[in-house]
């Protein structure tokens, strides 16, 4: 069957502790616990699938509750996926801190996820699919020669460098076509590239000096999300700052750069490859998704999405 998105990626279960505020160093808070679904692959694999595109997820777990948990979640949401069980390491976790403004700390532990490996089933469903998302949080040599098999048969690769990580061969970027980092990620990316870049806050940054960042790091597309800022797009032919939406009250920012770049994959696809029509559409993703909580539970509905762009003036065509 073949599908408008793969994303290979990242399972794990969200331990979400709600606080009031984020604990400083050797200081101790409380606040309550709450569980569910998450891992960027998956959460971004959720969110193009609720935005309207046809997705198949492929992820690594252990064999264990939380991998039934996860067959259950995708078995309801419809999604096509297949998970790879290890029943040498757990399925991935991660420890979220979300404080009464929607500002999180983050821990995850990968588990399974490190053992991810390539395969003709990987390959399969890559040269199947029109669009390959990928991040950092599962095995980078299943990653790496995902984006490569993709690259070979001419599908769109979409690369979340997250989280940035040591060891990573930066290489794998001549299989990227669009990056989405965040600001944090774009610094650590273009300070291992050893790229130089102005001091000035990125919104700041002339078009010609992003234009040349975009080709030092080797990509099509560079886009920047910047949370409550907004985000940055920059391609050969044009720079664009996108703006939030207005009226947006975020109460928990978990899985919002993952809303975006599963909001993006489907607006490529919705909009016939129009990246700057992608990207509103990314935005409005992400911007429902901080208006609740949780992280593949928070993300909007294609309705949804519409409805926000309708509001805001854009339109489908």
């Amino acid at each position: 069957m073949n599908n408008d998105i793969l994303v290979v990626g990242s399972f794990v279960q969200d331990l979400i502790w709600e606080t009031k505020t984020l604990p400083k160093s050797g200081q101790t808070v409380i606040g309550s616990l709450r569980s569910g679904p998450g891992g960027k692959g998956s959460n971004q694999a959720i969110a193009a699938q609720r935005a309207g595109a046809k997705v198949c997820f492929i992820g690594a777990v252990g064999n264990d509750s939380y991998c039934k948990n996860a067959r259950t979640f995708y078995e309801a949401e419809g999604l096509n996926y297949h998970l790879i069980e290890n029943s040498e390491s757990p399925t991935g976790t991660a420890a979220i801190l979300v404080d009464e403004k929607g500002e999180n700390q983050i821990v995850v532990d990968l588990g399974a996820n490190e053992n991810l490996c390539s395969s003709e089933l990987i390959d399969k469903e890559v040269t199947s699919a029109s669009i390959l998302i990928c991040q950092f949080e599962s095995n980078l040599s299943a990653t790496a020669k995902s984006l490569q098999t993709a690259q070979k048969s001419k599908v769109t690769t979409i690369l979340n460098p997250a989280p940035m990580r040591s060891g990573i061969n930066l290489d794998l970027l001549k299989y990227v076509d669009i990056i989405v980092p965040n600001e944090n990620e774009f610094t650590d990316l273009t300070k291992q590239l050893g790229i130089n870049k102005p001091t000035c806050d990125l919104l700041e940054y002339p078009k010609n000096i992003m234009n040349k960042i975009r080709q030092e790091i080797g990509v099509c597309v560079l886009i920047i999300t910047l949370g409550a800022r907004g985000s940055l797009l920059c391609t050969k032919d044009f720079y664009k700052k996108i703006n939030v939406f207005e009226g947006i009250k975020a109460i928990d920012t978990v899985g919002a750069g993952d809303a975006f770049v599963g909001g993006l994959g489907a607006g490529i696809i919705h909009f016939n490859g129009d990246i700057s029509k992608a990207t509103d559409f990314a935005s409005a993703t992400a911007g429902i998704s901080v208006t609740r909580k949780g992280t593949a539970s928070a993300m909007p509905y294609m309705n949804e999405i519409k409805s926000v762009l309708k509001k805001y003036g854009y339109t489908k065509n």
